[in-house]
């Protein structure tokens, strides 16, 4: 018997302290699937590089230096941007161990990367395999590069942040500011003349044309830049200015200069930009993520019956 005023406790009794929650044990099957479906990805990629290796040999010594060499996609990936982005002052081998250690410090940044990646191969149809989605396009790589330029600043390393930003502009013709918050699932197509500013906001699975403008008024300070909901399409050369919301699942044609909030779901075209339907009952697309399905004509039949 224990003594007086003591508890016994049985096995069956003992504390759940050291036991993980039921959040933490979905957190981590929730990393154990991204970790396979990364993982699988590098597999295909790798595979997609021999067979281009293969079939063209002039490519076999870049192709095993920017992807067969590599352990994983997040080295292989550094490893290119360090390249890509380097300079006489700014040392390939600097950039590399930056980019790695950002990418692998952060598992977000890889669940991000393996999105961006589907996004281009499944929503773009000239993009013909993930190995050249990653090596060549520069809406891609010029995300990549902004997600540790903004890791950098949220860490109050501005100068380092703001020169990485630099060269991504200088190479990729991309200008995001390193304080943007991007989410994933991003497509940058083309990508030429893109300019995101410094307190845009862009969510999940969003395609965005090239020579788009998230921007300021030039009058305004503080939060100054739109905000992009979920599943947005983004038309070529569309102007969004200032602290603007763009619904979830909206469109915005292409040239348009939009100076408002954009309802979820609505369409807004032109310039100025007005919303299909009328501003008082616009018209609600079907589509759940434009973003997704890339559909830039379906506003057509109700925004005009001009025929060439």
């Amino acid at each position: 018997m224990p003594p007086a005023g003591e508890l016994q406790h049985s096995p069956g009794n003992q504390s759940n302290d050291t036991q993980p929650s039921e959040s933490e044990a979905t957190a981590e099957i929730f990393a154990a699937e991204a970790d396979a479906e990364a993982a699988g990805l590098w597999t295909q990629i790798k595979a997609e590089a021999r067979h281009d290796a293969e079939e063209e040999p002039a490519l076999a010594s870049y192709l095993f230096s920017t992807i067969l060499s590599h352990s994983s996609l997040e080295r292989s990936i550094s490893f290119h941007l360090g390249n890509k982005l380097c300079s006489s002052t700014l040392l390939s081998t600097l950039l590399y161990d930056l980019f790695l250690n950002t990418f692998t410090s952060d598992p977000s940044l890889q669940n991000a990367t393996v999105a961006d990646l589907r996004a281009a191969r499944v929503r773009d149809p000239a993009c013909i395999s993930f190995s050249q989605c990653l090596l060549n396009y520069k809406g891609f790589l010029a995300i990549q590069a902004h997600r540790v330029s903004h890791k950098l600043w949220t860490q109050s390393r501005k100068p380092l942040a703001l020169a990485l930003h630099s060269r991504v502009s200088d190479v990729f013709a991309v200008d995001i500011h390193p304080a943007a918050k991007i989410g994933k699932g991003i497509l940058l197509d083309h990508a030429t003349g893109v300019v995101i500013g410094e307190t845009a906001v862009i969510g999940n699975n969003v395609s965005i044309l090239h020579h788009v403008t998230l921007g300021g008024t030039g009058k305004a300070c503080g939060d100054r830049h739109p905000k992009i909901g979920d599943g947005c399409l983004i038309g070529a050369g569309a102007t969004i200015l200032g602290n603007v919301k763009i619904g979830a699942g909206a469109k915005v044609g292409a040239g348009s200069v939009v100076l408002i909030d954009v309802p979820p779901r609505a369409t807004a075209v032109g310039n100025p930009a007005r919303l299909v339907g009328g501003k008082e009952k616009p018209t609600m697309h079907d589509e759940e993520c434009p973003g997704e399905s890339m559909d830039h004509t379906s506003f057509i039949s109700e925004w005009s019956d001009y025929i060439i």
